[in-house]
């Protein structure tokens, strides 16, 4: 049983195909978790990787020799089911991290999420959040509106799931529902707990009014997260809800080893430095230095990395600092990141899910090797 006001962890695996087993990183990080007492573990949404595939070789990325292709994810849902089917024993949580609200119908979601609640015995977290462009446009999915679209989606996943069984019509722009019937019934009167991934002033509010866990997938500095924390509890407030009773909670990119000299290596590496071009234009300006995709880039949200060719990945690659790496993932040896989280705890952080990004070193030998330093971390994580 997990403590009710602990700090607690999770992890995300990529949800990438390897080599040798199709299910080789999630019995990997299943086991990591197990070992590093760890509550849960989490899949993302993606058809598009965050890295340009470009780039993705085994020259530049250690990592590309035990996972070969950057944009071969799986569908999550298909894969937090089979997870489910493993997790008899550790019973971890199982969430995805975070899903679309425009590319899957929100019904679509609500199905299955409300059935993996039941397959899990009460175990899955919905994460949810507008999306990303480079998973939606593509593919012939508008991306205008996104939080309106958001918002819609919310409400129609909570109606449907509130509905028991009625027909239920609803007026909307973007997703009406006419008679529409939802009979996936809850497990022991629960529906999966709501992590919204939250970060401009509007979907703060959203959260602070519909989530159970507030899920910031964006680095953020502490002072940011402190403010925004506290802007979604006002929210919640204002609401007439308990603004205590959001979690508070982060996806965490980290980057381990068990020497300094051993981080600094993947630091400088060329995945974690175009890394870089999923963080936001202000990020790289307190760095004193300008993102090559414009002064007014967004980041992640209007990444399209499959437009990158290989010169151009590598030339922006060079524009980005150590210190600008060392901002959006927490870097170290455990003791070090142990330092970092501390300080986010510090200022309200309550859930950690940490995203080991320490294969990004050229030498797949000394990736690997960063997951006993990263195991070390989540049981550093425990004693809080």
């Amino acid at each position: 049983m997990r403590k009710a006001d602990g700090f607690r962890t999770g992890i995300l695996d990529l949800g990438l195909q390897p080599r040798i087993a199709p299910d080789l990183t999630f019995r990997t990080n299943r086991w990591l978790a197990a070992a590093g007492q760890a509550d849960s573990l989490f899949v993302p949404d993606h058809l598009t990787g965050l890295l340009p595939g470009s780039i993705w070789a085994p020259r530049h990325l250690g990592a590309a020799r035990l996972i070969p292709r950057a944009n071969a994810h799986y569908d999550p849902w298909t894969a937090l089911g089979y997870i489910a089917a493993q997790n008899s024993l550790k019973r971890l949580r199982l969430g995805v991290g975070v899903t679309d609200a425009g590319r899957r119908n929100p019904a679509v979601t609500a199905q299955a999420a409300a059935t993996l609640h039941l397959l899990s015995r009460g175990r899955a977290i919905l994460g949810i959040g507008p999306g990303e462009r480079e998973n939606n446009e593509p593919y012939g999915v508008p991306w205008h509106a996104p939080v309106a679209r958001f918002e819609e989606a919310l409400a129609t996943i909570r109606l449907l799931w509130a509905s028991h069984g009625r027909p239920v019509t609803r007026d909307s722009e973007y997703f009406p529902l006419r008679d529409a019937i939802f009979e996936v019934p809850p497990y022991r009167g629960t529906r999966p707990e709501i992590w919204i991934g939250a970060h401009g002033p509007r979907m703060l509010r959203l959260a602070g009014r519909y989530a159970d866990a507030w899920f910031p997938a964006y680095p953020q500095p502490v002072p940011e997260y402190r403010n925004s924390l506290d802007r979604m509890r006002t929210a919640a407030s204002d609401a007439g809800r308990d603004p205590m009773s959001v979690t508070p909670a982060a996806m965490i990119f980290v980057i381990t080893g068990s020497t300094r000299a051993h981080v600094a290596e993947t630091v400088d590496s060329v995945g974690a430095r175009a890394f870089g071009l999923c963080i936001s234009a202000d990020m790289w300006a307190r760095h004193g230095v300008e993102h090559p995709l414009g002064s007014d880039f967004t980041g992640i949200q209007d990444l399209l990395p499959q437009l990158l060719d290989e010169d151009t990945v590598l030339s922006y690659a060079e524009k980005v600092p150590g210190s600008l790496v060392r901002d959006y993932c927490v870097t170290g040896t455990p003791a070090e990141v142990e330092e970092r989280i501390v300080e986010l705890r510090d200022n309200g952080l309550r859930y950690a899910v940490l995203v080991d990004l320490s294969t990004f070193h050229p030498d797949i030998k000394r990736g690997l090797a960063a997951s006993i330093p990263f195991l070390r971390i989540l049981r550093r994580l425990r004693r809080l």
